[in-house]
């Protein structure tokens, strides 16, 4: 009942709720709204918190898309802004994206790029949050809302294992082929913090700073797992054919998707092999056909699925989907709880407005766009096909804060060492 009174609080005043405690964080979710430049504050179903905020103003666009908090500091200072304080600071972006207190927080587009709040505000969501607490940026208000869906991961009825039994190697996807350089607010750290599983206080968020180690919440159930569903691309194929052509004998060069002359030659004395064409395009469906054929492997489904715990890769599979020319929209889900007696895992979903250039879905092979509209997603879990040896792996390991997001366009540039799975559904200045 007190519970009930200080969120009826909340949503007259505008006011945040005192801290939850850190193994509670995991379940905390942070929707930004840049058109009604307001922040809403989601434990599980219920909102605990809103405030207005001041996004980035034309020219410094925030971006939109799917972040979480990466490092935490109670005090920050822009080198790039003239030294601008920002005390609170949540990082969203290793390039520079950010929530933190500010003194100017007009009810309109105001900042260089990352989202100001007020100072009682940002301070006592910083005590709320702990590293991996995810954060929406969109333009128009989304909400979570309950999916449940036979393609969703459930937990096995049985304590899970601690690690991921898997030693495939996370490849990555390639960064955005059209993405523009995202505007900065503030600068790059000279090196990311150590990676440490979600779901801790600020105190444990870098043991090398004299924090301690995370325990409480690691005790009682593994960090949650990121899950990243999304369509392998031209980068992925060129790997494959490295691979290929090299086993066979034709010295391609690294296996690192990039196709450079020591990779055009071993193509070229491949082709001459097979007596295919010499001149036209360099992966045509005819050489492709006839490489996986030579290397006597099956050619790969159009997807993959990527997982990340505790920032870390953790592993790497192929997934099928059904028509794989149609644009799988951009989607977020995440664990609200779970309850191993039953085996059965509380998912909430949203999707998000898919912004796709002719440039990505010609990269992508895409001819379809996504289905919009609240079916959506129920529509896009229909055509996944997970095999059932990684749904075992994920299942074991999964628990409460575990989420999903399904999404053309792979890892992006965002993505790197020390980040979950970050997604980026506007890239570059509006106008």
């Amino acid at each position: 009942m007190l519970r009930s009174a200080a969120i009826a609080l909340v949503l007259m005043s505008g006011a945040a709720l005192p801290a939850v405690a850190a193994d509670e964080a995991r379940t905390l979710q942070i929707i930004v709204s840049t058109d009604s430049q307001r922040l809403t504050v989601y434990d599980g179903d219920m909102i605990v918190a809103t405030s207005k905020v001041s996004t980035g103003k034309p020219g410094h666009d925030t971006p939109t898309g799917i972040f979480s908090v990466l490092e935490k500091r109670k005090y920050h200072e822009s080198n790039i802004y003239s030294a601008a304080p920002m005390p609170w600071m949540q990082r969203l972006t290793w390039s520079g994206i950010a929530l933190h207190e500010s003194n100017s927080v007009p009810s309109y587009p105001a900042s260089h790029g990352c989202v100001r709040m007020p100072a009682e505000f940002a301070r006592t969501l910083y005590r709320m949050t702990s590293r991996g607490v995810h954060v929406i940026i969109n333009d128009t208000a989304v909400a979570p809302q309950p999916v449940s869906h036979p393609a969703l991961f459930s937990p096995l009825a049985e304590e899970p294992p601690r690690e991921l039994l898997s030693d495939v190697p996370l490849r990555p996807s390639a960064s955005h082929g059209a993405a523009g350089e995202v505007q900065v607010a503030m600068a790059m750290p000279s090196s990311p913090v150590t990676a440490t599983p979600p779901g801790n206080t600020d105190k444990s968020a870098n043991p090398a700073k004299g924090g301690k180690a995370p325990q409480a919440a690691a005790d009682s159930e593994p960090a949650p797992l990121r899950i990243l569903i999304t369509r392998r691309d031209q980068r992925d194929t060129v790997r494959d054919v490295q691979d290929m052509l090299t086993e066979l004998g034709f010295d391609a060069g690294a296996a690192d998707g990039i196709m450079g002359t020591t990779t055009r030659s071993a193509l070229a004395g491949f082709k001459r092999w097979k007596a295919l064409p010499a001149k036209g395009p360099q992966l045509t469906p005819d050489l492709l056909s006839a490489l996986y054929a030579s290397s006597g492997r099956t050619p790969p489904p159009a997807g993959q699925i990527l997982v990340r715990q505790g920032f870390e890769d953790i592993l790497s599979e192929p997934v099928a989907f059904k028509e794989p020319e149609k644009a799988l929209g951009t989607h977020f889900l995440s664990v609200i709880g779970i309850d191993r007696d039953k085996g059965d895992a509380q998912w909430r979903g949203l999707s998000l407005p898919n912004d796709l250039s002719d440039a990505d879905r010609k990269r992508l092979g895409i001819t379809q766009a996504a289905l919009e509209g609240p079916n959506a997603l129920t529509a896009v879990l229909d055509r996944i096909s997970i095999p059932e040896d990684v749904r075992m792996k994920i299942s074991t390991t999964m628990s409460t804060g575990t989420s999903l997001t399904i999404t053309d366009t792979g890892t992006g540039h965002e993505t790197t060492t020390g980040t979950d799975f970050i997604t980026l559904t506007h890239r570059g200045p509006r106008a």
